[in-house]
Order: structure tokens, then C-alpha cells, then sequence
């Protein structure tokens, strides 16, 4: 099966379906792989570097002639709907909502039409989710774009020449290119407040280090699939309001809200511009459908009272080396979940192949149809009382083994205790039945270590306790210091006995814990 990797016709567009790392996986995959000669000029991609993969370069119309499955960035222009070959299968971005005429005419050369902004957004499609692909690399662009267009730091800076505040950055709308705006600008040292309708991404604005915005009205914008839903006129209204006074305060408004289907929706109104401090930067992500700021104008920078609206549609081009890659890899792993070369065929009970498939054979599948809940199960009707049958007698079942119990119980602990006890009063220093000052001390420094002991023992978990008590062994040493003490004088008395005892289980304590240590080091050494 062949591959073919058409150059970008759209005005201004740098990125290419294919990379040479990614025709070197398809090549794997077991396809033929065709490349336009110059696809990847623009985004730093020689013809060498695709021949050297492994590819077969070709001039022009003819790799939509020879190509089975065209992959492609953009949707195909009028001059390349014609080229293609009747019944091929074609993969790129479509937006079929916008493009209705676009897919009637493919629909008329029986293509296979998948679109890679329809990929659903579920766990297991998320390595195929080019949408996220490329809106994480917008984001990023966009605050590089309002740094080249902004005249000061983002950063506070202290100078001798006087103090320059640090940039206030207002971020609308918490999804992939949102959070991506929100780290760009923490990197740059700005401060950051986002906001989004959705509750379930305040976590991830705060973890980013930025301040997330509220509107006082209980209201959750999910609308599923991880993009917001329409909300009511009130929750707007004060939504509205609520930027009108951020205005005053930021000088950087990114916005990237979006609406699957839809116009974007207005959100920075002409008023709130009017209201930012003249050298304030906006950066309309959403300018491509419509634009999220009144004043914007798709594909063009303009100036409004001496705010900069940079309606600029093709950031993901502007880092397309990157970008380029990253949406390669997302077709290479597509066409791997298709069976690659040898098993290629079109699933239509795969759900992600399903969701994304417009065309099949020229017969339009698309919107994919809905999922229904399902049904809940019946209850089963109450039978009417009546005499309990005499149930029969079944085997009790055998107990569980009860698990054996330690060596030493906490009676066996108790006990230990108290013989201690009464060999200190009965053998003290003064060998009278009184117990002496000393014996007291060391009981208390006793009974306090054998507590705080346990305590921080069973406060570890199991996993951790051979090299816990590996490394703490060394404290045994002042139970050497100790045992000395009582070892000296006559060897006949308990105190020397006992002192020469701990003398010599310290001393086997200390040692084994480094030799312990040691084997554990030696595991994680190469």
C-alpha cells in the first residue's frame, strides 16, 4: 500500500504530514512511502533527509495519482480534489461542519474521507488527538507572540534606573492550548490569573501557578468531550462584567475558547479593549472561527486605541518543525491502531475510527451517532408474601485458619517489663529495696525510648523497614557508651553482667546494620 505525503498549498502553511522519523515508522509499518519533492522545506526537513529514511520522492500531481492513502495537513484545495485518484483514502484536519461543500465533493470521487480534528477525545485516542497536538503548541506561540509585541519584561526587574512591575497575563478559556499559554507565561516570570466555565480545571490553573478567576453563579460549563458548553445569558452577563474589570489590570489577554461547531464566542468585548492601557497585547487563538474578541480581524494584526489584537491563524505553523513531528507521530499511531499496511481496513466499530471518519467509499457517515446511555435494569416484581418454604440444611462452612500468632505477644512485652522493673529495685546501686534516683532516670529514658520506638517503627511503612533500621543501627553506639559504664567494677554484680551483654549485642547490632547497608547500596549500582 502506498503512502503519500503531499506540500502544503495552503498560503503561509509550514508543516508537513511527515517527518523523517515518522516515514521511517511507516516504512516499518510496511508501507510505501511517497513524498512530494520540497514538502518539508519549510519546516527544516530536506528531500536527503526523507530519500536517507527511506522514502521515494516524486514531483507534483503525481503523488495524488500514485498514492492509496494521501495524508495531508490541511484540507485539499479545489486543484487537489481534481488530481486525486477516484476511491483513494485521504487523512488531514477537514472540520466537516465548516467545509459542507468540501466534503460533497469528495464525497462525488468515492474518497474515504478521515478527519483528525474529529478524533474523539477519550483516553485511549489520546496518542492520535492532533487537535491537542497542536492546540499545546499554540498556546505556548502565543505568549512568545505577545512577548515580541509587548514593550516590557514579564518578569519584575529591580534596576538601577528604577523598579518595572511584572506582567499581568489574563488567560480565558483552561484547555490544552490554555494550560499551555498559563506555563509559558509562569516560565516568563509573569503573573497569570485564567479563567474557564469549567469547575474540573481549577485544579490544573492553580497547580500551574496561576489564579483562577470565579463568577459568583453556580453554573459548570462541561459540555463533554473537554470542551465548554453554551452558558445561560446570566452567567454571561456576569461573565462580561467580570472582564470588563480584569481590563483595567492585565496587560496580556490570551483567549482560546471554543465552541465544537460554532462561531467562537464573543468574550473580549470592544469595550474591554478600549479599557486596557495603551501597549496592552491580545492574543486571539479562536481567531480562525470567528475570533473571541470583538475587534479581531482573522489572519491580520491590528491596533485599537493603542492595543495590539493579534488575530493570527497559523501559530502552530510558526513553530512547524515541532509541530510538524508531533503531528506525524499522531498519524503514525492511527494507522498503527488500522492494522498498518498488511491489516489497513476501516473498523467502523472501532470507536476512534468511527468518531473520525467523514467519507467511506463516498458515503457520508458523519456526525458519528450518539451514544445512548445504557438502559437502566428492571426491577423485578415482589413476590406476594407468602409461607416460607422450610429452607434446607446446608454444611456451616469452615472457619477461617486462624493466623499465627508472634513469638512474643504483648503479654511476653509486659512481662519483660516488669522483671526489669523489679531486678532494679531489687539490684540497685544501694541494694536496698528504696528504689535509688538513678534507677528512676533510667527507667523513664527507658520506657520512653521502647514508646517512641514502637511509634516511629509501625509509622513506616513494611517496605521501608530494612533500610530504615539499616541506617538508624548506628544509634546503637550510645548503647555501647552506656553498657560500658555499667560494665566496669566487679563481674559478679547483674549490672555488670547486663552492661557487658548490651556491650556485646550493640556491638553485633552496629555491624550487621552496616553490612545490610551495603548490600542495599550495591543493588542500585550498575
Amino acid at each position: 500500500m502506498k503512502v503519500g505525503i503531499p506540500k502544503e498549498s495552503h498560503p503561509g502553511e509550514r508543516r508537513v504530514a511527515g517527518t523523517p522519523d515518522t516515514v521511517r515508522k511507516l516504512i516499518d509499518f510496511g508501507f510505501e512511502v511517497l513524498v512530494e519533492r520540497g514538502a518539508g522545506a519549510l519546516a527544516n526537513y530536506p528531500d536527503p533527509a526523507y530519500e536517507e529514511a527511506g522514502a521515494t520522492l516524486v514531483d507534483g500531481a503525481d503523488i495524488w495519482t500514485a498514492g492509496d492513502l494521501i495524508l495531508k495537513v490541511r484540507a485539499p484545495k479545489d486543484l487537489e480534489i481534481a488530481a486525486i485518484r477516484e476511491g483513494a483514502h485521504l487523512i488531514s484536519f477537514v472540520q466537516p461542519a465548516q467545509n459542507e461543500e468540501l466534503v460533497r465533493k469528495l464525497a462525488a470521487k468515492k474518497i474515504t474521507l478521515i478527519a483528525m480534528d474529529c478524533v474523539p477525545r477519550i483516553t485511549r485516542a489520546q496518542k492520535m488527538d492532533a487537535l491537542s497536538s497542536m492546540a499545546n503548541a499554540a498556546g505556548y506561540r502565543a505568549v512568545i507572540e505577545a512577548a515580541q509585541h509587548y514593550g516590557s519584561f514579564f518578569t519584575g526587574q529591580i534596576t538601577a534606573a528604577g523598579r518595572v512591575p511584572p506582567t499581568k497575563v489574563l488567560v480565558i478559556g483552561a484547555g490544552v492550548a490554555g494550560l499551555a499559554a498559563i506555563g509559558a507565561a509562569r516560565g516568563l516570570g509573569a503573573i497569570v490569573r485564567a479563567f474557564d466555565t469549567r469547575e474540573a480545571v481549577r485544579d490544573q490553573v492553580k497547580s500551574l501557578g496561576a489564579e483562577f478567576l470565579e463568577i459568583e453563579i453556580e453554573e459548570d460549563g462541561e459540555g463533554g468531550g473537554g470542551y465548554a458548553k453554551v452558558m445561560s445569558p446570566a452567567y454571561i452577563e456576569a461573565e462580561m462584567e467580570m472582564f470588563y474589570e480584569q481590563a483595567a489590570e492585565v496587560d496580556i489577554v490570551i483567549t482560546t475558547a471554543l465552541i465544537p461547531g460554532r462561531k467562537a464566542p464573543i468574550l473580549w468585548e470592544k469595550r474591554a479593549v478600549e479599557r486596557m492601557k495603551p501597549g496592552s497585547v491580545v492574543v486571539d487563538l479562536a481567531a480562525e472561527n470567528g475570533g473571541n474578541c470583538e475587534l479581531c480581524a482573522p489572519g491580520e494584526i491590528t491596533v485599537h486605541d493603542g492595543v495590539t489584537i493579534l488575530g493570527l491563524t497559523d501559530l502552530p505553523s510558526r513553530m512547524a518543525t515541532v509541530t510538524s513531528q508531533l503531528y506525524g507521530t499522531n498519524l503514525t499511531h492511527l494507522l498503527d491502531d488500522m492494522g498498518r499496511a498488511e491489516g489497513y481496513h476501516i473498523d467502523l466499530e472501532d470507536e476512534v475510527v468511527r468518531g473520525a471518519i467523514v467519507l467511506h467509499e463516498g458515503e457520508k457517515l458523519w456526525p458519528p451517532p450518539k451514544k445512548e446511555p445504557p438502559p437502566e435494569p428492571e426491577k423485578k416484581a415482589e413476590p406476594e408474601q407468602a409461607a416460607a418454604p422450610t429452607p434446607p440444611k446446608v454444611a456451616e462452612p469452615t472457619p477461617p485458619a486462624t493466623p499465627a500468632k508472634p513469638m512474643f505477644g504483648k503479654g511476653a512485652f509486659v512481662g519483660l517489663a516488669l522483671a526489669l522493673v523489679w531486678l532494679g529495685l531489687r539490684f540497685g546501686y544501694t541494694g536496698e529495696m528504696t528504689p535509688p534516683m538513678e534507677f528512676l532516670q533510667h527507667l523513664t529514658v527507658f520506657v520512653l525510648a521502647c514508646f517512641v520506638g514502637w511509634q516511629v517503627i509501625w509509622s513506616v511503612t513494611a517496605a521501608l523497614h530494612t533500610p530504615l533500621m539499616a541506617v538508624t543501627n548506628a544509634i546503637s553506639g550510645i548503647i555501647i557508651v552506656g553498657g560500658l559504664l555499667q560494665a566496669r567494677g566487679s563481674w559478679d554484680t547483674p549490672s555488670a553482667l547486663l552492661g557487658g551483654a548490651a556491650v556485646l549485642l550493640a556491638t553485633i547490632n552496629i555491624a550487621g546494620g552496616f553490612l545490610v547497608t551495603q548490600r542495599m547500596l550495591k543493588m542500585f549500582r550498575k
